[in-house]
């Protein structure tokens, strides 16, 4: 037992701790009521935390960060466009290289990380940098572009068209991608006007303050 039992046991340790590390960095599952901005936050609270400092470092309003990634991912952490088939039914390639939340392509993403910082941690597949990446993005955009970040249907035909192709109007070609930016801002201005009725409840952050009594007194 000294010399088998112990090893054993200490590769048995050492398996369950990264077991529960990976399992421990896993992303929620997608709430299980989209449709409602104050249901998503309130499922999953850090969200919230997570747009509101997007929106404080770039800008964009928290309701436009959650219309793009319920467009872009259905809110699933390891999202990817469905693969191509090969001769009709062979699984190919995907058609880009978009992951994650918002489905950053490895382009932008990889321009993102030379901005802000690179980490093991900032991953795609973390809300917390996919938020920060749309805000980013979008943030760059308005400079660039002189897109104002109230405009989410066009903030959103320049993040799927890229700046360039927005500033070419690549999108007056793709009717599709016309009406889904037309359904991102309808979406913004229902989250936005759902956020106006709830979000003091995620402000709650003082000791003496609690919902619904929230503010700043």
């Amino acid at each position: 037992m000294r010399w088998y039992g112990l090893p054993t046991l200490g590769l048995g340790l050492a398996i369950a701790i990264v077991a529960i590390m990976r399992f421990s960095l896993l992303e929620p599952d997608p709430p299980a009521n989209p449709d409602d901005v104050c249901e998503i936050f309130r499922e999953h609270p850090v969200w919230y935390d997570y747009a509101s400092r997007s929106r404080e470092r770039w800008g964009t309003p928290i309701a436009t960060q959650m219309a793009f990634v319920y467009y872009e991912s259905s809110f699933r952490s390891h999202a990817r466009p469905p693969r191509t088939r090969l001769l009709g039914f062979i699984p190919w390639r995907r058609p880009t290289s978009a992951y994650g939340y918002a489905q950053a392509l490895d382009p932008a993403w990889a321009e993102y990380l030379a901005a802000n910082g690179d980490g093991l941690s900032v991953v795609r597949t973390n809300m917390k940098y996919a938020l920060d990446f749309v805000g980013w993005y979008n943030h760059l955009t308005r400079r660039e572009v002189g897109i104002p970040l109230t405009s989410p249907e066009k903030l959103y035909l320049a993040y799927h068209e890229g700046r360039t192709g927005y500033q070419r109007q690549s999108y007056l070609a793709k009717p599709e991608v016309r009406s889904l930016a037309t359904r991102v801002q309808n979406r913004a201005f229902r989250y936005d006007r759902q956020l106006q009725t709830c979000e003091e409840e995620f402000q709650c952050w003082r000791f003496y303050q609690f919902w619904p009594f929230c503010g700043d007194w």
